[in-house]
């Protein structure tokens, strides 16, 4: 199809039309997941209302019907990647299990010591740890690819690292991080100059590029239905006619059997030899629209609107002070990574995140990446095609605004009837006895997340800051994604006095309220502080993101651990 209407595509989208901290949501975290279409809501909704029964077992009509629906979905996976059979259509709930599915069973049938497992610096998570665990049961060894300038693997080291020893090699089509497609071609090809197999993790090019595997000449693609406007819990798993039918099974139960004694078991035939138990059939169904979706609107002029939100966004960042993008050149796929000079990832994401602005700070489950790079983390904007030019203004509107250390949305406002009144300063003074309950009526006079993140920005300011000497693993606070350290000391009276800091702005907002909850108390009076009630009253954790509220929750058990051991 050459015609591609942005907008009439967009408001396809009904979460897209929504509100987020009083803000018109922009969602710039497609590398995540992206969101869902009403017509992948609706089949989703259809197959519970109309067909719900289980596939395969049973023969009455909405058995049949639910197992026509469910086959006529592998049908469209196998055309939308090209495979040669619907035998080589695997259904899994994600890119993650097809990995570990692999892993465990070629892997673990295949693999003996010495054999060597090729990676990239570049891979996530899923990609990595999987093919550890079996290099830890096999002997096997890994070896991993490194990167160009440009973050995409080197095609230099390729004979090096892809020798006679290599049995598999694994990598990504395209990087979260660094959204440059690899050479998978030059790639593959090695591998099978020296008999390797080849498993590429298409989780990030599956909504961006036309992929035919067949083409490819790959053993193994895969990719997750979330990621392509489709539902969580559903991927697929392509692999090899020769290879699957080698491969012994990854669990054991219903479905992958064909006969079952306690004298033996035989197993079922492709593709439900690798589908144990009952599968996410409603998942399956709207993934089959989510397919009919993409291949009703993917053209050229789909494809060229993407390139267009490439360009355009890039030029924009290019124009702010301090960025630093984590690889040099253009990304191939609307995936951005940076740093901000002097600012906190995690700063920028919440400033962004009060504003109804959705994107990613951290290691993306990247770590290696992030150590190969030299980095403990970035921001990442990730777009498709329902995002606007004037989405990007907008960030780009606040992004400038942080970085000339302005509050975004205008100066700090006081909340209405804000005025200290000498009646308020009294009502003031007395509470001073309770740092926690001047907190609450702090933030009882405060309306709006927006107004509430600027607060917690300036309660940061006023935190004290610890020494560089106290800023050391023992202080440390394990569990905030952010580094944040604590110490204390006892009175006479045996009442804690805490200091704390940390390395990102919003956390040292945040431990000022909840230092406030906790300082100048007697353990028992700790113990018996209802901290998650004064969460609740203040209207906080639900806004953010769940790294920061484990951050925060993570900073009350360091105190409570603290107080109960002395």
């Amino acid at each position: 199809m050459s015609c591609f209407d942005p907008l009439k595509f967009r408001q396809q989208f009904p979460l897209l039309q929504k509100n987020v901290n009083e803000k018109p949501l922009i969602y710039f975290d497609n590398g995540a997941t992206t969101q869902k279409p009403q017509c992948v809501l609706d089949a989703y909704q259809d197959y519970y209302s109309a067909s719900n029964a289980n596939v395969h077992r049973a023969s009455h009509v909405l058995s049949a019907r639910a197992t026509r629906a469910f086959e006529e979905a592998r049908e469209a996976a196998k055309t939308f990647i090209n495979a040669a059979s619907t035998r080589e259509i695997i259904w899994t709930k994600g890119t993650t299990e097809g990995i570990n599915l692999i892993a465990a069973s070629w892997g673990e049938s295949q693999l003996k010591a010495g054999d060597e497992i090729v990676l990239s610096y570049s891979e996530h998570h899923a990609n990595i740890v999987p093919w550890q665990l079996v290099a830890e049961k096999t002997g096997a060894v890994i070896k991993i690819l490194p990167l160009t300038d440009n973050g995409t693997l080197d095609e230099s080291k390729l004979a090096e690292l892809i020798s006679l020893r290599t049995r598999v090699v694994a990598c990504a089509h395209i990087s979260n991080v660094i959204g440059r497609i690899n050479p998978l071609e030059k790639i593959i090809t090695r591998a099978k100059a020296v008999g390797a197999i080849t498993v590429i993790d298409g989780a990030q090019a599956i909504a961006h590029l036309t992929v035919d595997v067949q083409a490819l000449d790959c053993d193994f693609y895969l990719f997750s239905a979330h990621k392509m406007f489709g539902p969580t819990g559903v991927g697929v798993l392509y692999g090899r006619l020769a290879l699957l039918e080698q491969m012994p099974p990854y669990q054991g139960g219903g479905e992958m059997i064909q006969t079952v004694s306690f004298a033996g078991t035989s197993f079922n035939e492709l593709p439900f030899k690798f589908e144990a138990g009952t599968p996410n059939i409603a998942g399956v169904v709207a993934f089959a629209e989510a397919v009919r979706f993409l291949r009703r609107h993917q053209g050229q002029a789909f494809f060229d609107y993407e390139q267009a939100l490439i360009a355009y966004m890039m030029q924009k960042l290019q124009n702010i002070h301090g960025i630093r993008f984590i690889v040099t050149e253009t990304p191939d796929i609307p995936v951005f990574s940076f740093t901000l000079s002097g600012h906190h990832n995690h700063d920028i994401a919440t400033a962004l995140d009060s504003r109804g602005i959705a994107i990613r700070s951290g290691h993306h489950c990247a770590m290696p990446l992030m150590e190969y790079l030299k980095l403990s983390g970035c921001l990442r904007l990730s777009l498709a095609p329902y995002n606007t030019f004037a989405e990007i203004d907008a960030v780009i509107e606040v992004l400038t605004a942080i970085v000339h250390g302005e509050e975004p949305g205008g100066e700090h406002q006081a909340a209405p009837g804000g005025a200290l009144t000498e009646e308020k300063a009294k009502e003031e003074a007395e509470l001073q006895a309770d740092e926690s309950q001047v907190m609450l009526a702090k933030f009882a006079a405060i309306k709006g997340w927006d107004s509430r993140h600027r607060e917690i920005m300036l309660l940061g300011k006023t935190l004290e800051r610890m020494d560089k000497a106290e800023r050391n693993e023992q202080t440390l606070i394990a569990g905030c994604e952010s580094l944040a350290w604590l110490t204390y000391r006892l009175d006479g009276e045996a009442r804690y006095h805490f200091k704390a800091d940390s390395d990102a702005k919003v956390i040292r907002g945040l431990l000022v309220i909840v230092l406030a909850a906790f300082n100048h108390k007697t353990a028992a009076e700790i113990d018996a502080f209802d901290i998650q009630g004064y969460f609740e009253q203040l209207g906080l954790l639900q806004h953010l993101s769940p790294s920061r509220g484990n951050g925060v929750q993570a900073i009350v058990k360091k105190i409570t651990q603290l107080a109960s051991r002395d």
